[in-house]
């Protein structure tokens, strides 16, 4: 078990890039307006379980079906480029399905531990340790859960003009991960 606090701050970065519960805001508040109250606690750690339960089961799925985790990887750098260039562009490249409630099936997933967090968390196991991953989880899942209770006082206090700003920057540094996160893993597919 080795805590790497660059490891650590690494992985929580990447994941709430991905994750991006700031730029869900409009969603969120937009979910409460239709359907009212939004179950945070419910919905928080019903996240933190299908994404710690992905992290360690995942891998052997991919065993199961046969692709290794350097493949993955490099699929989920494209998955993390497209996500970045939709934050940085402002573009929606793929659309989910139209939510009926507001409770955990629309917020815990697949807003929260959707397919690109699945992607990113398997990505994320082939250069880091487990442990400094659930950490990075962890630490996400209380932000996540921080936003869904106070997501109105938020929006007031950023406005939109500040929530486009701050998943701009997201979108960027998600991209540089992306393209890093390709680069230590395509050699891997060729040995």
């Amino acid at each position: 078990m080795n805590l790497d606090f660059r490891e650590i701050a690494t992985a929580t970065m990447v994941l709430f890039a991905v994750i991006d519960i700031v730029g869900s805001i409009p969603v969120i508040i937009d979910l409460r307006t239709r359907f009212g109250h939004i179950q945070s606690e419910k919905a928080s750690l019903v996240s933190a379980g299908i994404m710690i339960a992905f992290l360690f089961v995942g891998e052997e799925i991919l065993k199961l079906i046969g692709i290794d985790v350097n493949s993955f990887a490099v699929a989920g750098s494209f998955v993390l480029f497209f996500l970045a260039l939709e934050m940085i562009l402002g573009i929606r490249l793929y659309r989910d399905e139209e939510a009926n409630s507001a409770s955990i099936v629309p917020i815990a997933f697949p807003l929260i531990a959707g397919a690109g967090t699945m992607t990113t968390l398997l990505s994320l196991r082939a250069e880091f340790q487990s442990i400094n991953i659930i950490i990075a989880i962890l630490l996400n899942i209380i932000l996540v859960y921080v936003v869904l209770k106070s997501s109105s006082k938020i929006e007031k206090m950023l406005s939109k003009n500040g929530l486009s700003i701050i998943r701009k920057v997201f979108g960027v540094v998600l991209l540089a991960i992306a393209v890093k996160l390709f680069a230590a893993n395509v050699k891997g597919l060729f040995v």
